[in-house]
């Protein structure tokens, strides 16, 4: 039986037994891993996932692939150029167990890419639903207008003494973070909730469209949040 995977924004014709070479994991050699986003299995298609569907898989190492050497002169009346090498980093895996169901009960952690793993059991989803209905209420609760915002500065820094360090997201430097602050964003608990559309708004008021599914800060937020 064979399945077709997606990681790292790629997509994968996998079986049992074969290695494969993706975008880097945050996993050590020898860990046990678990690829949820399965768009077909056997006959099984997904629309766009196979539901409960799953596949295991095995981290050999972390390795890098081969040299790619790029270029750049600037023309006319500049005279510099540069030339720059770069080895994309990448984690070679040998293919498991794949699953049509049940995958979302096996209890191994997900691959996932970036700093962040999240672990597939049913307290992860359950500790989501919660901070997303914490997040929701806060937001009905109070939604200062930008002039309020603005006079109540002071008050927010005070607040943000007690948040969570945000530049453990994967991408998220001090300056980064100061912005999420600005939007009232202080804990992982209150990323972990959003939903894709909340983090498409966000990535747009932070001029960040479609990093944060990239670098996947929900994932990482809701394992920093235990």
């Amino acid at each position: 039986m064979f399945a077709v995977l997606k990681t790292g924004g790629k997509q994968y014709r996998v079986q049992s037994g074969d290695v494969l070479r993706v975008e880097k994991l945050d996993a050590q050699a020898g860990d046990e891993i678990q690829f949820n986003e399965i768009l077909m299995v056997g006959d099984s298609i997904g629309a766009p996932l196979v539901e409960g569907a799953g596949v295991k898989a095995t981290v050999i190492d972390q390795i890098k692939g081969p040299k790619t050497i790029n270029f750049v002169k600037r023309r006319r009346k500049h005279g510099s150029q540069r030339k720059k090498g770069h080895r994309q980093q990448l984690t070679l895996v040998r293919i498991g167990d794949i699953m049509e169901s049940g995958a979302d009960k096996s209890g191994i952690r997900a691959a996932l890419s970036g700093r962040g793993i999240a672990f597939a059991t049913g307290a992860v989803a359950l500790a989501a639903a919660g901070a997303a209905a914490a997040y929701a209420a806060s937001n009905k609760a109070e939604k200062p207008a930008k002039a309020e915002k603005k006079a109540a500065a002071p008050k927010a820094a005070a607040a943000t003494a007690g948040a969570d360090d945000l530049k453990q997201l994967s991408g998220v430097g001090p300056a980064l973070e100061k912005k999420l602050h600005a939007e009232g964003i202080t804990t992982f608990a209150q990323i972990a909730a959003w939903s894709d559309a909340e983090a498409e708004e966000f990535g747009e008021k932070l001029n960040f469209k479609g990093r944060i599914q990239r670098e996947g800060w929900i994932e990482q937020a809701k394992e920093l949040s235990k």
